[in-house]
């Protein structure tokens, strides 16, 4: 393991695309540069231990286009950054909260919480470095909180509830919330949330953010620096001589390179089968094709589970109003799923969850009725009805409950005034995913349920700026996983509060992507952002939101792990964190043989 674990916590959920498209093509390069345009000089004297591993090959299908997770570009670009910039704290393998750049989780014990759960105090490792040769302080953790604020489309919502972040001295820095913060777990932990150095960021703030030529090639305080990025394509990284873990010969490679393009199964094929590579990332690829792959003996595949929830979502606003899919105050609600609990109730009893996970997912995927499906005393087993399949039961609620019915025999219900129940029903290209849209169809065929299938070339689908990305939602369903990072539920479902509702007003920026606005849901987890940890009311209201949110928001599918492969000669890495970046202890990782 890489450290110790100190502290055993919950943890908080922050949106983060499912990375289940296509690769794409390369369309620019460049290399390191200080912002003064100059190349970055790495010291040349380095302990002869570290990097004298070689080269490690690593595939990530969904090509990397950032290396700045506040620029919002998905779980792709988060995995390849964490190379490079780090957070506070971050997530081990068992979603436990862990040092990074801090000394130690601060609590309420160690006195790092104050006692009115306002303020939040870290103490910083001491004697950090950029890879540039410059100390890391404070005063970069306190920049990364108003570079982040003061910027538009920052991909981070951490900060929306933070007043400052002072650098008490050069290793120590207090966060200030807005309210009591039971769980202050947010900024700057996990692989999204890292700190950038004020010296290379400072011209990225405001307009300039997401065109900075930063994103592409941070200065860092990881194992790695980046060597040469090619968007869309590749990234080289070097080891960085000036890594607090240097003495211990800590990174074993002396460089690696992220490898985008092809498909999952591409990926799969060049660790498991050829041996060309040490790790593909997000196989997402049919179970009895990995089996046979595992079989030749050159890599196995690991898979490890969190909150990733593969999902229908029901738009709650209409998709043909006039700003197509905007909430406009509750104004344009969609004709169909506009709080109709019973047609998503039976839409989800008509799907055999079982099935899909067998077709489609095999070891690496659960069926779930929940939104929230994290084992323990805040588990939901009030939807459980959904794991039954029941094609009589949501025929019956159609036609009794609901009223519609097959006027003209074409084998389509309709809605009382004649609209036909006929949808389009978009989600990512890949595999899987048309696996699962091909058994859904099936199901709602049986029931009189049109839907057209389409899906999108991942990177315009997880792109916020696109018309045809989840964020838009200019369709009436879409399929998708939310990932989480940690295992508490409070900054979770603020996701799904009306003040994240993407819209026009806000260029589609807020994070409750089916627009379901309900001031009972908000006051619900009002209640539980003030609710301490030991609190047992804490885990019902994380049940209540849980049963909101599926109510009529979301069909909840598949509880899917992470499925990665790792050749046969990798060590260090000890398996699939399905709670942070995947290469969240990189440093460690090593060659045997």
């Amino acid at each position: 393991m890489k450290r110790t674990r100190l502290v055993a916590l919950f943890a908080v959920f922050v949106l983060v695309a499912a990375a289940c498209g296509d690769g794409s093509d390369d369309t620019t390069t460049t290399t390191t540069a200080a912002p003064g345009g100059t190349t970055t000089a790495a010291p040349t004297v380095a302990p002869a231990s570290a990097g004298q591993g070689g080269e490690l090959l690593l595939l990530q299908w969904q090509a990397v286009t950032h290396l700045n997770p506040y620029t919002g570009t998905g779980t792709k670009d988060i995995q390849a950054a964490s190379l490079v910039i780090e957070p506070l704290l971050e997530y081990d393998t068992d979603g436990n909260l862990s040092p990074s750049l801090a000394t130690e989780v601060p609590t309420l014990a160690n006195g790092g919480q104050s006692e009115d759960l306002t303020q939040l105090t870290y103490n910083l490792l001491p004697g950090v470095m950029w890879s540039d040769g410059t100390p890391f302080t404070s005063d970069d953790v306190v920049f990364t909180w108003e570079y982040c604020s003061q910027s538009d489309g920052c991909g981070s919502s951490q900060f929306e509830t933070v007043t400052s972040v002072e650098a008490v001295d050069d290793t120590t820095v207090t966060i200030t919330f807005d309210s009591p913060h039971p769980w202050p777990y947010l900024p700057f932990v996990g692989g999204t949330e890292p700190v950038v150095q004020r010296a290379q960021f400072t011209p990225c703030v405001g307009e300039g953010f997401v065109a900075c030529e930063a994103n592409l090639t941070p200065v860092g305080t990881g194992p790695y620096a980046v060597d040469q990025m090619r968007v869309d394509d590749t990234v080289t990284y070097v080891y960085n001589t000036n890594y607090r873990g240097a003495d211990e010969g800590k990174p074993f490679f002396g460089s690696v390179t992220i490898k985008g393009g092809g498909t999952a199964e591409d990926s799969a094929r060049s660790v498991l089968s050829t041996g060309e590579a040490d790790y593909a990332w997000n196989l997402q690829v049919p179970p009895e094709i990995l089996s046979q792959m595992e079989e030749q003996g050159n890599g196995v595949v690991d898979v490890g589970f969190n909150t990733s929830v593969e999902g229908i979502r029901l738009n709650q606003t209409n998709p043909d109003g006039t700003p197509p899919s905007d909430y406009a105050g509750g104004a344009n609600a969609n004709p169909f799923f506009g709080e109709n609990t019973l047609l998503a109730r039976a839409l989800s009893i008509a799907i055999n969850r079982d099935e899909i996970a067998a077709v489609a997912y095999g070891a690496a995927g659960a069926p779930t009725c929940n939104i929230w499906p994290v084992a323990g005393p805040a588990l939901s087993t009030n939807n459980d009805w959904c794991l039954t399949q029941d094609i009589d039961e949501a025929n019956r609620i159609l036609e009794e409950d609901l009223g519609y019915v097959d006027s003209d025999g074409d084998g389509i219900r309709e809605l009382p005034d004649g609209t036909p129940l006929s949808w389009d029903y978009v989600t990512s290209t890949n595999q899987v995913r048309q696996d699962t849209q091909a058994l859904v169809e099936s199901y709602w065929t049986q029931i009189g349920i049109e839907v057209n299938m389409r899906n999108e070339d991942a990177g315009v689908f997880f792109d916020r700026s696109s018309d045809l990305g989840i964020w838009k939602f200019f369709t009436d369903i879409q399929m998708y996983t939310n990932s989480a990072v940690g295992a508490d539920a409070q900054g979770y479902f603020n996701s799904y509060t009306i003040a994240q509702v993407p819209e026009s007003t806000n260029d589609f920026g807020g994070n409750n992507i089916p627009r379901c606005a309900r001031a009972d849901f908000d006051a619900t987890w009002e209640t539980l952002s003030t609710t301490g940890l030991e609190d047992p009311a804490r885990n019902e209201l994380i049940i209540q939101l849980n049963d909101k949110h599926v109510e009529y928001c979301m069909i909840p599918l598949i509880n899917r792990g992470s499925v990665s492969a790792f050749s046969n000669s990798l060590t260090g890495y000890d398996k699939v964190n399905g709670w942070d970046s995947e290469y969240w202890n990189i440093e460690d990782w090593a060659r045997s043989g």
